[in-house]
């Protein structure tokens, strides 16, 4: 099985909500600095500052987020 494409899907994170999951991953679950992960996603700090900030009450209220919503777009009257 050739898994080319899908390991470019990981390594090359192109698509905007594949790239902000990486980076907020990174930041929320590998606990890496914030700078160093703006710089490899290609973030300014306080655009991803500004992410993490934004995600982290829809978390607490249990919004669902863009990237688990069958959407894209989360809809805060869905059940989580």
């Amino acid at each position: 099985m050739d898994g080319s494409h899908a390991r470019r899907f990981f390594l090359e994170p192109i698509p905007t909500f594949q790239r902000c999951y990486k980076a907020l991953h990174a930041i929320f679950v590998d606990d890496e600095p914030l700078d160093q992960v703006a710089r490899r996603f290609g973030y300014t700090p306080s655009t991803l500052k500004s992410l993490a900030s934004r995600l982290r009450p829809d978390c607490r209220r249990g919004v669902a987020t863009p990237f688990f919503s069958p959407t894209g777009v989360a809809d805060p009257s869905d059940p989580v």
